[in-house]
């Protein structure tokens, strides 16, 4: 059998190369991306050792983010990536995105739009479509629950301001956060997300009910409405 049709292993590689020797010399931290995902593939393919196969699969999936938003399927049908190394691939993912909301939701008090986008971010940031949450608050400022409302194109028109509120009323919050994604990844606000916001607000006095803010949620980052002075006094 000839090397090209041999399949590619970790253990191929120099010792001091191996990404599960370097992660447990280093830490996970120390690898990057296309060595913690060699790590999950175990093994190449004829031409490819795991860590280059992790890096091709990275580039052509558009990086975590990528991967992270794929479905199954789309996985499956990268070459080298079969049922078994998909699901290992998606699993992890997954299991990250638990953690961070995790993280997240032990910070179960608003503080600053920080601790807002932390809640939210992750899960956010992969949705293909536009999707509208709104973060009811009690007087603490501690979050209640998070209404995922709206999904589709967003305007102030198609949005029902009311529907803002009803959940609020229900559960007796004191204020709300609106939060919405731009699937682009820039969340640079546009003129419709102004109007919508100060639609609220202004709803939100005739209920007594404060709109903290509104944010903007991006590719790894995000835009908060009220710091930018944007619809807020």
């Amino acid at each position: 059998m000839t090397k090209e049709n041999n399949t590619y292993r970790i253990t191929d590689l120099d010792t001091s190369d191996r990404p599960r020797e370097r992660l447990e010399k280093l830490g996970a931290q120390a690898l990057s991306q296309s060595e913690l995902l060699a790590i999950l593939l175990r093994v190449g393919i004829p031409g490819e050792n795991a860590i280059q196969l992790a890096q091709r699969i990275l580039q052509d999936s558009g990086g975590l983010r990528g991967l992270h938003t794929a479905s199954f399927q789309e996985v499956c049908q990268q070459k080298g990536i079969g049922p078994a190394k998909a699901a290992q691939i998606k699993a992890a993912i997954e299991l990250g995105r638990r953690l961070g909301e995790m993280e997240a939701k032990d910070r179960l008090s608003i503080q600053n739009p920080d601790d807002a986008a932390a809640l939210v971010s992750y899960e956010m940031s992969a949705l293909p479509q536009e999707h509208l949450w709104v973060m009811n608050l009690n007087t603490r400022n501690q979050v209640i629950n998070i209404n995922k409302l709206y999904k589709g194109s967003l305007n102030s028109s198609m949005v029902r301001i009311g529907e803002l509120f009803k959940d609020a009323i229900q559960r007796n919050a004191a204020a709300i956060i609106l939060v919405h994604n731009h699937p682009s990844g820039d969340p640079k606000p546009s003129p419709e997300d102004i109007r919508l916001t100060k639609a609220a607000i202004e709803a939100g006095k005739l209920l007594d009910i404060k709109v903290m803010d509104h944010l903007v949620i991006g590719d790894g980052r995000y835009v908060s409405l009220n710091q930018k002075k944007l619809a807020f006094e």
